[in-house]
């Protein structure tokens, strides 16, 4: 005899894949998935068959990441394994590294500015 713990979970899962695949749905799954604490620090929404993870810092984007195998198999089992291939982790804008300027050139004549023109 299994107990009901170990249960009720299977029961949920088997719940949430019968029903219409909605916003409110994935949200559910997600929580159910990673927790509370996990679900604070993002936000997600199902593109094609991708899970979009926007999260609120780079901390959050890497432990997301790392986990992102078990994520995918957990999910499956509550929203259907055709309904999710996939999960994007994204971090905040203002953790992603600004993208490089272009180097200023510096020959005979003097420095250049981007683009190729004289200073």
């Amino acid at each position: 005899m299994r107990p009901l713990s170990h249960a009720a979970p299977a029961a949920l899962a088997e719940l949430l894949r019968s029903t219409p695949l909605s916003r409110g749905k994935i949200e559910f799954a997600w929580k159910a998935v990673v927790g509370s604490a996990i679900a604070r620090a993002t936000a997600v929404r199902l593109e094609g068959d991708v899970l979009l993870i926007d999260t609120t810092s780079g901390q959050w984007a890497r432990e997301i990441g790392r986990a992102a195998p078990l994520i995918v198999k957990r999910m499956q089992a509550f929203l259907g394994a055709d309904a999710l291939a996939a999960v994007h982790v994204r971090p905040p804008i203002s953790d992603v590294a600004p993208r490089r300027r272009p180097r200023r050139t510096i020959d005979a004549a003097g420095p250049s500015k981007p683009g190729g023109s004289r200073a």
